[in-house]
Order: structure tokens, then C-alpha cells, then sequence
């Protein structure tokens, strides 16, 4: 089960990427909501506005596009009803050309997307993560034959579905007859969604199948009390084509999942239920634990009462982490955002811990050198997330009210989430502006990306001042959010979403300056030292420094307690005539009198009172 040798090579040359998804079952929440999450872990290049594409209507017999996927800024150029979209506001970028067409519905659903599909008027939500598989493809056009990618199947899935099983049937559908590829690197051959609505969630494995011209797909329902984590390798394992809920399968796939593993000799039939992962997945990519660890952290997090093991031999063969599992923590939008922003806190992977996070616990980890083979731990916060968000799913409320997309543009250690309603019409112009090769103070995006990256000066104590912030906002948010009802209007939500958008504009380009006027030159507000760490030091060797001065040879240690308090009440005498009378005092010390005499050659009035106040001062430092 080894890639073709063209992807090997491909995935050698590229840089590894992947993100991170969390899904909660309705009665896994704090509210009764189904949650999903994603993090965009791409490089410096990916395009972070979240936008509206309005529903429409279509003539019989027309044609839906279908556009090659990118990953990088801009994600499309061309007419689709979004502004930001337009050639006009994209000077000196190509417009999109579709590499093929399906046909059209009469009517598509208005949803939100970045660089996938987030949620759509009918709060079906989705959070994507890259996973390695067994097969490759390429695109249509691109040196290959299929036409999609997991970019377009999540829009397309929001433009069309009412729920999160139609949205996983016609994705797998649709990459059946049309075929699916993936990003054209090793991680990126395979992808997995979180879908949701406001009943039930599914886990969404796809691949290509071994000829590049169809797919492999297969779908897990999570229970809902679970919760469930996929970090950018497959976690479905045995499929059991009986097993309900209410009626309707916990498990859907595509008829290819049990007839290519039976032709290859992966499986039969006699093995009882196939096991997905071990078959499907290509394991972790860039190193070991670099999907395992994440997931660790997240269940370790999530469902706490159940602890699991962190180490292992090999996450694809061995079921180390379940796909789902029960907890007794009801968790709320912001329990989901603490877990994108973990560096393993508190752990044996703390990584604002030891002499790689420097003075100041800096957990940002950079690419490593080019000549040495190595790697960090894998964390699931990381500095070079273009955006990640968290989808609501709220049933008991109208759909435009009861759908919410908390989205966080930039890292999101470093970011504030802000709650859109789907039925919003008009999103805040901040957050569709976002260039990546063009500061902007206009843009939500830079405004955060700009914050952290000052805050990384003084890490330890900066991140104090932003994450009391990043609380303030997202508490008053989420009690926003809770407060919603049926009769919450469209008007209300809109103007809150303006007013926060606003309000945190103004206070995000402004923290930068706060931060420097306390911290500069590291002084607390112009006041004491914030100094090293103790930790930080003897690491680095700071003990093992130039030692202290030698003492001055002229100079002797001189006396003991009892000698100094006896000889510092002397008299000066100037003159070298009065040193035998200093001398001979009986509340000189021994030491001091030593001391005294010496000074006895000297002429100077003025400097001979110097040498015996010395002799003094001298006892007073050694006592």
C-alpha cells in the first residue's frame, strides 16, 4: 500500500500542512447544539476572508462550474455573486477558469465559506482536515481526470443540502462519478469533513480510487453524547453496515470500499467488518505522533474521564484512539477554541517549556533547517494558520438564528472568534479583506496576525494581556449567542455583528502600542527589570559566566562581627603621625588596625581618611 512514485516526490518537495477538526454531539454540549470545528493550518499564502454566497435560482437545463482547487490567495476570481470575488476588486489576478461542469438545481441554499464550505442557511456546517491515503489523483486539466477536489464538494454539498447525511450521500456521490483528487502532495491525497445540522454530525472520509478516475468514501454517525477528532489521518475503522440510530445507518460508504480492498487481497469478507483506517490510510505524515499527539491532547481536553495512552507504536494497524468517544464535560463554543489554541500545557509536550521556546515560553515553533533531519512536536495551535472557526448547529431556534459560525482569522492563539449568524445578509467588510502580501488596517486578519507576532517580543508576559482580551470578547459573544430566541431578529444580529467587528477592530490595532508602552526594553511600564527566567538561564549557561572581580590584595578580610562593630565607631585621624594612635585603640580590631597601618604611607590628609574609612567599609561587606 505505497503511493505512486510522481506523489512521493511531489510530497518530498512540498511543505507539510494539515489541520485540525472536533466534532460535538448535541448532547456533548452545553446547549444541545451540534459543533464542528477546523483549523486552516496552511503556509503564509492561504486566503483567510470568510463570505457570503447568496442562494439562487437557476433555468432549466443550465450548467454548475466546477473550478480547480488552489489553496492559496486568492481562492477565486470571477462572478458568484460576492464582492470580494470580483475582478475589479482582484486587479492583476487571472480570472478563475472552471475545468468542467455538472448540471445545475433550480434552487441553491446561501451559505458562508472560506477556503471551504462553513455553513450554509439550513445550518448544515462542515470543518475539513487533510488526511494521507493509499491513493492519488490529479485534476482535470492538471494532468489528470478527476474534477473534484474537497473545496468544491463542500460548496457544493452547502449550496444543495438540507442536512448532514444528504450533504455526506451526494459529496460521496458526486466523487464517485466525477471523480475526487487532493492537493497534489502526500497529505493531501485524502480528506475528511466534519458535517453537521442541527440533529446529528458525521465523520466523512474520502480518497481516490486506485484508477484516478472515481472514489473511495465512507461516513461515521457520532453518537450524541461523543465527541470526535480527526488530525490529518483517517479515523473510521470497522464498518458496520447494520448498525442504527432512530432507523437510519450509522455508516454510509461507497459500494468501492469493500470491492477494491476485496480485489487487492486487503480484505474479504470472512475477516467480519473492514476496518477503514488500516486499509485506506497512509498513516502520519512528516513524523510519528504527528497526528496521534493532537488527538491526544484534544480527547485528553474534551472527555477527560477517559484517559488514553500518549505513546504507541503505529497509529494506522493499532486502534489507539477511538473515531468518537462519550464524555461527561458539556462543552460549549469556547471549550472548542481552547482546544485550538493548545500547546500541550501542562503536559510532558509543553512546548512553552525547555530551551527551544527561549526566555520567555514561546511555543511557536518554525520550520526547521534544510541540512538536518529533526522535527518538533506537532501541535494543534500553530503560528501559521491562515483561520479556523466553529460551526453551531442550534435546532430548537429558526435556521437564520439558530446557525452560527464563530470565525477566527490568523492563528488562533493569537485571534478573537466572532459569532455570525447564517442568515446575516451582509458580513463585516473586515472580514472579507485579508491579503496575505498586503498589510491592511482594514483587515481583521492583519489585525491579529500584526498583534501576535509583537507579542511574540515578550511572549510570557504579553500573552497575559492578549488572552484576557481574547476571554472579554468571547465571553460577552457567547452570552450574546445564548441569549438568542425565536424572536431574535436578522436587524439585531446584523448590527451586533458590525458593532463587534468594530469595536474589536479599534481595540486589536491598538493592543499593539499598550503592549509595547508596558513591556519595552523589558521593563514593566518603565519600571523594574522583568529580567530572564532562572530556568531559562541555567540552561543557556548564564551560571557558568565570568565570575565576580577579585577582591583587592590591599584589602583583607579584616574582622569578625565583634572586630567590625568595635572598629567602625573610630575616629579619623589624618596624618601618618596618628596611624600608631589609631592603632593602638583599644576598639580597633585586628584586622582593622592591620588595615590602618597600612595606610600610613600615605601624605594626603584627604586620602589617607579615605584608606582607613575603607578598612572599615571593607569589614562591613565581608560581615
Amino acid at each position: 500500500m505505497v503511493m505512486n512514485l510522481s506523489l512521493l516526490l511531489g510530497c518530498l518537495l512540498a511543505s507539510a500542512h494539515g489541520c485540525t477538526t472536533l466534532i460535538v454531539g448535541k448532547a456533548a454540549s452545553a446547549d444541545g447544539s451540534v459543533m464542528a470545528t477546523h483549523s486552516d493550518d496552511g503556509e503564509s499564502g492561504g486566503d483567510a476572508r470568510i463570505v457570503r454566497v447568496p442562494g439562487a435560482h437557476h433555468e432549466n437545463g443550465s450548467m454548475r462550474p466546477v473550478y480547480y482547487d488552489t489553496e492559496s490567495f486568492p481562492r477565486f476570481v470571477g462572478d458568484r455573486g460576492v464582492e470580494a470575488y470580483l475582478p475589479s476588486n482582484n486587479p492583476g489576478r487571472n480570472a478563475s477558469v472552471p475545468i468542467g461542469y455538472i448540471p445545475q438545481v433550480p434552487q441553491t441554499f446561501s451559505y458562508f465559506e472560506a477556503t471551504y464550505g462553513l455553513m450554509n442557511e439550513r445550518q448544515v456546517g462542515i470543518g475539513e482536515s487533510t488526511c494521507s491515503a493509499i491513493f492519488g489523483a490529479r485534476a482535470r486539466g492538471h494532468g489528470g481526470e478527476a474534477l473534484f477536489s474537497i473545496d468544491s464538494l463542500s460548496r457544493i454539498a452547502l449550496e444543495r443540502s438540507a442536512s448532514a447525511r444528504a450533504a455526506v450521500q451526494l459529496m460521496g456521490d458526486l466523487a464517485v462519478q466525477h471523480g475526487f483528487y487532493g492537493a497534489g502532495q502526500f497529505e493531501g491525497t485524502g480528506e475528511s469533513l466534519m458535517v453537521i445540522d442541527p440533529q446529528e454530525g458525521f465523520i466523512f472520509h474520502i480518497l481516490p480510487d486506485h484508477t484516478g478516475k472515481s472514489a473511495v468514501w465512507a461516513a461515521q454517525r457520532v453518537a450524541d453524547g461523543h465527541v470526535g477528532v480527526v488530525a490529518n489521518m483517517f479515523t473510521i475503522r470497522r464498518i458496520d453496515p447494520h448498525k442504527e440510530t432512530a432507523g437510519k445507518p450509522d455508516f454510509l460508504f461507497s459500494d468501492s470500499v469493500h470491492q477494491i480492498a476485496e480485489a487487492k487481497g486487503w480484505w474479504h469478507p470472512s475477516e467480519g467488518h473492514l476496518d477503514f483506517t488500516r486499509i485506506y490510510s497512509d498513516g502520519e505524515y512528516a513524523h510519528k505522533y504527528y497526528s496521534g499527539r493532537r488527538m491526544w491532547e484534544a480527547y485528553r481536553l474534551l472527555a477527560p474521564h477517559t484517559p488514553l495512552p500518549a505513546q504507541y507504536a503505529d497509529l494506522r494497524p493499532a486502534q489507539v484512539y477511538p473515531a468518537t468517544m462519550a464524555t461527561q464535560r458539556r462543552l460549549s463554543p469556547t471549550d472548542l477554541m481552547a482546544v485550538h489554541r493548545s500547546f500541550y500545557e501542562g503536559t510532558p509536550y509543553d512546548l512553552t517549556r525547555g530551551l527551544a521556546a527561549g526566555p520567555f515560553a514561546n511555543p511557536d515553533r518554525y520550520s526547521g533547517s534544510t541540512s538536518l533531519h529533526g522535527a518538533w512536536e506537532r501541535s494543534i495551535a500553530l503560528y501559521r494558520t491562515t483561520s479556523s472557526h466553529v460551526v453551531q448547529a442550534r435546532g430548537w431556534l429558526p435556521d437564520g438564528v439558530g446557525g452560527v459560525v464563530w470565525f477566527g482569522p490568523a492563528a488562533a492563539h493569537g485571534t478573537v472568534y466572532v459569532p455570525f449568524a447564517v442568515g446575516l445578509h451582509d458580513l463585516p467588510r473586515q472580514y472579507s479583506t485579508a491579503d496575505p502580501a498586503r498589510i491592511s488596517r482594514d483587515s481583521a486578519y492583519w489585525a491579529h496576525k500584526y498583534t501576535l507576532n509583537v507579542a511574540r517580543l515578550r511572549y510570557d508576559a504579553m500573552m497575559r494581556d492578549v488572552r484576557a482580551m481574547q476571554q472579554s470578547f468571547e465571553r460577552a459573544a457567547w452570552e450574546n449567542v445564548r441569549d438568542c430566541s425565536e424572536n431574535t431578529s436578522l436587524t439585531t444580529l446584523t448590527a451586533r455583528a458590525r458593532s463587534a467587528a468594530n469595536n474589536l477592530m479599534s481595540e486589536w490595532w491598538s493592543l499593539p502600542d499598550y503592549l509595547i508602552q508596558k513591556y519595552a526594553d523589558g521593563w514593566l511600564n518603565d519600571g523594574p527589570s522583568l529580567g530572564y527566567p532562572d530556568a531559562w538561564l541555567k540552561l543557556v549557561g548564564y551560571v557558568d559566566g565570568p565570575p565576580q572581580p577579585p577582591e583587592e590584595p590591599s584589602l583583607p578580610h579584616c574582622c569578625n562581627p565583634e572586630e567590625h562593630r568595635a572598629g567602625s565607631h573610630l575616629q579619623l585621624a589624618s596624618g601618618s603621625a596618628r596611624v600608631s594612635e589609631i592603632a593602638r585603640s583599644p576598639g580597633c580590631g585586628q584586622g582593622i588596625r592591620a588595615c590602618v597601618n597600612r595606610c600610613g604611607e600615605i601624605q594626603d590628609d584627604e586620602a589617607f581618611s579615605l584608606c582607613v574609612s575603607r578598612c572599615s567599609t571593607t569589614c562591613i561587606a565581608v560581615v
